[in-house]
């Protein structure tokens, strides 16, 4: 049975009158494409410490989605569905985002769902938005990521249990600590602190070079937020246009004397893991005939998406299951792709996955990853989406893959091409 994506490239064949594959294929463009016609995400900020700590998840996610529709100048009233992925839901959910929505300037008719694929959630509303236009159930939609780790992150982060799920040994080990995971999967797969320290400052250095240089601004939406000044008590009213967790002189050596987080001779620690943060992030879809009847300007389009399950203890390895098998949905290969963002969860199972796939290093993540900048878990699949396509479209480069790891042992990854 072919997938949606092998589809939709099988009517391009057939539009041009001859057999088109790989690349080429997906870079052909066809009325019935699902493109994006805006993204963009708020600034990234340092959970109970940054710019974003006294803003509820809602709040953030009105923030970019008002921003969405200045940026496009979508006629709200169009837009049918909005899908918003948030992992810790607590203050957080489709009750909230519901009326996040109706504040932001979405009417009545818009409907709106909240969904929880863990980190991939902001990719999976993508998905689901870019599915139900491909299915004719909507015509225009958003998909979306937000979340307050400020607010929502703690020790009920997993919850207890039952002993009918803590009596299977495989079901138990899906409520094991990322940390101590990740800390198993370095040591099982043989990553070492060197290399994994190496990455990380890599990130940290990318990712303060494309900041200095601007590369941030045409993805990040400007936030007024209220903000309690710790040094003085005082309620300010400030503006975050930038991410605070973007740190200068950061280097394998200074990282290499941070003491590891979860055992004593591990290799993981707060440096070279993903930070702690709030933020939102949203995208526009639509089919390429709808776009170019409202007269849209078209940034790129969605491709395909695949998910894949792996053993939960091994969970920081999805993206190296879940990135052949959209490359075969799509019928291209890694040599074909000019941009791969794979999200830092840990450096040791991003570094594990790209040298395990054979990816060259100078295409992954090149302004840097989570490490450097934060992974607020609902908002990142959706932040992914802008942050390649405007660095492709900067290069004059044209196909991306997004993808992260998913906690309980999964990975998902999907392809964009910019335009």
């Amino acid at each position: 049975m072919s997938s949606p994506a092998q589809k939709r490239l099988g009517q391009v064949s057939g539009h041009l009158g001859g057999k088109v594959s790989g690349r080429d294929a997906i870079l052909q463009k066809n009325p019935d494409d699902v493109v994006v016609t805006a993204c963009l995400r708020t600034a990234f900020t340092k959970g109970g410490k940054g710019g974003f700590k006294d803003t509820a998840g809602a709040d953030l996610l009105v923030g970019a989605l008002k921003s969405l529709i200045e940026r496009s100048k979508i006629d709200p009233g169009l837009v049918e569905d909005i899908a918003v992925g948030n992992v810790l839901a607590p203050g957080g959910g489709a009750t909230e985002f519901r009326a996040a929505a109706l504040v932001a300037g979405f009417p009545v008719s818009t409907a709106l769902k909240s969904l929880n694929r863990q980190c991939s959630s902001g990719l999976q509303a993508c998905v689901d938005i870019a599915n139900a236009i491909s299915a004719g159930m909507i015509e225009i939609g958003v998909g979306a990521g937000v979340e307050s780790m400020s607010s929502q992150y703690g020790p009920d982060a997993v919850t207890e249990f039952s002993e009918l799920l803590e009596s299977h040994p495989e079901a138990k080990n899906c409520k094991v600590s990322m940390g101590l995971l990740s800390e198993q999967m370095a040591k099982d797969r043989k990553v070492s602190r060197k290399d994994q320290d190496a990455f990380a400052a890599s990130s940290y250095q990318k990712a303060l070079r494309a900041q200095e240089d601007g590369l941030f601004d045409e993805e990040i939406a400007p936030l007024t937020v209220k903000y309690e000044n710790p040094k003085t008590d005082n309620w300010e009213e400030i503006t975050v246009s930038k991410d605070d967790g973007v740190r200068p002189g950061i280097t394998a050596e200074s990282l290499g004397k941070i003491k590891p987080a979860f055992a004593k001779d591990g290799s993981i620690h707060a440096g070279n893991a993903s930070q702690i943060s709030d933020g939102a992030a949203a995208v526009l879809l639509m089919k390429r005939s709808t776009a170019e009847r409202l007269g849209q300007t078209i940034l790129g389009k969605y491709v395909a998406a695949s998910v894949a399950g792996v053993a939960p203890l091994l969970m920081g390895v999805g993206p190296w299951a879940a990135i052949p098998k959209v490359f075969e949905q799509a019928g291209i290969n890694k040599d074909d792709v000019d941009i791969y963002e794979i999200n830092e969860a840990f450096a040791s199972q991003c570094l594990w996955c790209s040298n395990n796939l054979g990816l060259d290093p100078e295409k992954i993540n090149p302004k840097g990853g989570a490490i450097a900048f934060g992974h607020p878990l609902g908002a990142t699949g959706a932040r992914q989406v802008s942050t390649l396509l405007y660095e492709l479209r900067r290069r004059g480069e044209k196909v991306g893959v997004t993808s992260m790891c998913v906690g309980t042992g999964m990975g998902m990854a999907a392809i964009w091409v910019a335009e």
